[in-house]
């Protein structure tokens, strides 16, 4: 179509001065289009030689305000193909020469609307280039006045076009939730101008999801990019690079057979395109879905090593260095799984050690493959010091990581150094020991004290090394110089560290807790700390001064009752069930209880006797209701996610004010809702419901409480449930805004919702809305783990805050209110109590 608009110019040639001008104009606007779209096809050489000769024809220009014009367009798109070419400075200076020409034309008059609009379009490009280079101030500046321009004029297709920049930015210094928030708000806003949502904001969204750890939404987000890219005969790289995308979201939920055929449609895609890091991207997607059912099975085909390593060798260092490594590692745990440990160790010898900018997935399966191999060699404690370093390296990145969704997927990359330490000691018998690696290796998140203040130009610094770390990458990626952008985050990381660097909502890192502390603060109480390795289930038991290790079985079998109790527990929730039906129910959900009372509690009956209970589940007992298994009826549990949660939360300080606020949201059962009624037990508390129980009300009401009770329908996220919701009179309350509290509740209680339901992610770390409170400084949680009828609720809750009021420990309140009717109030305390 270029083509032919310049064929139809070439074919006049005005004589009329007036129109000459005009015709001019239009023949530099379509040479400047016709560059960008060379670039594309020809590289960014062909492009900039087009736009150097649209340069000289402005020259030629009578009309010094069309000069102005055409130079601003001309230096946009030459900043354009400066930035997709890898040249992000030249890039910026290029849009600012863009900027003042387009900034002079518009103060020079004329119509403003379309004046307006091309400098909303540098200043998006501008915010683009800033983005990239690290500048997170600047980028903030140009997209914000961009955004504000676009909506004052009118334009709004062009605001969200800034907004999706700005979204971009949002994710790249690690805002996860502002970067979804945003996506959110864009399509909704492209939907209301009647315009089609663009397919890169689906890729982009897609993108995010899966750093948010929402690999099904993301997968899902991804299909519908596709199936639209393919409805238009999208392009080869465009729909290549949101197929790789959603090849990693396949392998992260163990869809291997999608993440296999996905990948193997990029590399194809990306082949013809010519972008040979996508292609190893997609090569190595392939290669790590072979290598997980290799292991998984045992059995590995004698030619699967040969192909990783082949590979690796077929690849350009020091470009695709990193790719290189990961074949390598991956064809190093093969030969190891082979049997053939010499080979494995001439394989990781090829292995370089990692640099500053490695990945962290890369250190920790460098030193998997190491402690693997150790234990292959039979020098158990080599590979327990392989594990610990490892573990080390990977304290060191959890500690800059901002954000609890991004401190608990960090466990993801330790998961089988851990799982492999595991199975070592336990093989060894030693029950301290046992106790200090399950708290060396779970539920990290905890370990973290919440901050109430970040200081300002430390945040900037932080999400400045954030973006610059990530535009290293995409430059290597590419194939681009990053010396520069290692020079600028160098520069910004010693600036980082010099404001002491403690990142997000979690700060400085706890000790692990020892067994001596522990047992000080038990007192009178005994700790179960339950944990498994492969099916073989076991449990750590603390009581006064002595440590037991009980084996109690098949760890698939507790998990299969467990989830069985919680489905019939889930049926006999209803207030008004046939009673026949409501018998069966009963029945079968007595047994499910029974058997896991059977397999995890009375063979510990002569270690625990009938102490109050501090347990730490593993996996799928996360999901049990304590107080429902006969051994414990009546008697005060709390659950942890670990030992070292439960001490931080037992001697956390108390500072709040005393205050106690009782929320009701929209739609509840009447029951279920009267606040009133529980409000009278406590004389002063503050009752919100109907307006009064908006968002923004409802946390500055939370903020320093002592008892918060959240009366609302809920909905758990299981993929990351930091986006699992309460529902108030405005909208969704989600569990990272209670966690942005300065001063969370001392004690939430849920009710009327699941919101005790955790995501266990690798490495025991339970991820929702109750343990996010508890990872942001409430001491407990009171909450049902599975569904409770209205007027149970409601019963347990009048018992409950009856007792609390009356002076009882949370654990000791709950515990007589569950035993009342312990099918029907499956409600959990967590933390401590």
């Amino acid at each position: 179509m270029l083509r032919r608009g310049q064929d139809l110019a070439d074919a006049i040639d005005p004589v009329d001065p007036r129109l000459r001008s005009e015709w001019l104009a239009t023949r530099i606007r379509l040479s400047s289009t016709f560059a960008n779209v060379m670039a594309e096809t020809d590289g960014p050489a062909a492009g900039l030689d087009g736009l150097a000769e649209a340069r000289r024809l402005i020259e030629d220009v009578a009309d010094p305000d069309v000069q102005t014009e055409l130079l601003g367009r001309v230096e946009h798109n030459r900043g354009l193909l400066l930035l997709n070419a890898g040249f992000i400075e030249e890039a910026i200076t290029a849009f600012d020469a863009a900027l003042e020409h387009k900034e002079r034309r518009l103060a020079a008059g004329g119509p403003v609307t379309p004046l307006v609009d091309l400098v909303v379009k540098t200043l998006r490009s501008r915010g683009t280039a800033h983005t990239r280079l690290g500048s997170v101030r600047q980028a903030r500046q140009d997209l914000t006045r961009a955004i504000a321009l676009a909506t004052e004029h009118g334009l709004l297709d062009r605001a969200a076009d800034a907004n999706h920049a700005a979204g971009l930015l949002d994710l790249r210094v690690g805002d996860l939730p502002a970067a979804l928030r945003r996506y959110e708000l864009i399509e909704r806003s492209y939907r209301e101008q009647g315009l089609d949502v663009p397919v890169l904001l689906g890729m982009d969204r897609g993108q995010a999801l899966i750093t948010a750890g929402l690999a099904d939404e993301a997968g899902s987000q991804l299909d519908s990019v596709l199936a639209a890219l393919r409805a238009e005969s999208g392009t080869t790289r465009i729909l290549g690079n949101v197929e790789l995308h959603r090849a990693v979201a396949a392998f992260m939920t163990g869809d291997l057979d999608l993440a296999l055929t996905t990948a193997a449609s990029a590399r194809q895609r990306m082949r013809r395109w010519g972008c040979e890091t996508c292609v190893a991207n997609a090569t190595l997607i392939g290669l790590r879905v072979d290598t997980v059912l290799a292991l998984r099975s045992g059995r590995v085909p004698r030619a699967l090593p040969g192909r990783a390593l082949d590979f690796a060798d077929s690849l350009p260092v020091p470009r695709l260095a990193e790719q290189a490594a990961l074949a390598r590692m991956l064809a190093a745990r093969l030969e190891v799984r082979r049997g053939d440990v010499d080979a494995a160790q001439r394989v990781l010898d090829r292995v370089p050690r990692p640099g500053k900018l490695t990945p962290i997935d890369h250190r920790m399966l460098r030193r998997l493959c190491r402690a693997e191999l150790a234990v292959a060699r039979g020098r158990r404690s080599a590979a327990l010091a392989e594990i610990r370093a490892g573990l080390t390296d990977l304290d060191h990145v959890r500690d800059r990581v901002g954000g609890l969704e991004l401190l608990s997927g960090t466990a993801l990359h330790g998961r089988e150094l851990a799982e492999l330490a595991v199975r070592l000691v336990l093989d060894g018998g030693n029950a301290r020991r046992l106790f200090s690696w399950l708290e060396r290796t779970r539920a990290q998140t905890y370990r973290y004290e919440p901050l109430t203040h970040v200081d300002p130009e430390l945040a900037e610094r932080i999400a400045e090394v954030r973006s610059l770390t990530q535009s290293i990458h995409q430059a290597e990626h590419d194939g681009h110089s990053t010396a520069a952008l290692r020079g600028r985050r160098a520069e910004r990381l010693r600036e980082a560290n010099r404001l002491g660097w403690h990142t997000g909502r979690w700060g400085r890192p706890r000790p692990v807790a020892g067994l001596t502390d522990v047992m000080a603060r038990l007192g009178e109480r005994a700790l179960v700390s339950f944990a498994s390795s492969e099916d073989d289930l076991v449990a750590v038991v603390v009581v006064d001064s002595e440590v037991r290790l009980a084996r109690l079985g098949s760890a698939e079998r507790a998990a299969e009752s467990a989830r069985m109790l919680n489905a019939d527990l889930n049926a006999l929730a209803p207030d008004h069930l046939p009673e026949p039906l409501a018998q069966v129910m009963a029945a079968s959900a007595r047994k499910q209880a029974d058997r896991l009372d059977a397999q995890l509690i009375r063979p510990l009956a002569e270690l625990i006797g009938g102490r109050e209970l501090v347990v730490v589940p593993t996996g799928a007992l996360y999901a049990v209701p304590w107080g429902v298994l006969p051994t414990l009826h009546g008697r005060p549990t709390v659950v942890a996610p670990s030992a070292t949660a439960w001490l931080a939360a037992e001697r956390a300080e108390g500072g709040r004010s005393g205050r106690t606020v009782l929320v009701r949201g929209p739609g509840l059962p009447a029951a279920v809702g009267e606040i009133d009624k529980l409000g009278a037990h406590y004389g002063t508390a503050a009752l919100m419901s109907g307006g009064h129980a908006s968002v923004s009300t409802v946390l500055e009401a939370l903020d320093g409480a002592e008892v918060a009770h959240l009366a609302a329908h809920g909905v758990h996220e299981p993929e990351n449930a930091l986006f699992s919701r309460l529902e108030l009179t405005d909208g969704p309350l989600y569990a990272h805004e209670m966690a942005g509290l300065a001063h969370p509740p001392r004690q939430v209680v849920l009710a009327a919702c699941e919101l005790a339901l955790n995501r266990i992610r690798p490495g025991d770390e339970p991820l929702g809305f109750a343990s996010a409170l508890l990872a942001s400084g409430s001491q407990m949680v009171v909450a049902p783990l599975s569904r409770v009828g209205d007027q149970a609720c409601a019963a347990a809750m009048d018992d409950y805050h009856r007792s609390l009021a009356a002076g009882a420990r949370p654990a000791v309140a709950l515990a007589d209110a569950i035993a009342v009717d312990p099918l029907r109030r499956p409600f959990v305390c967590l933390g401590s109590g």
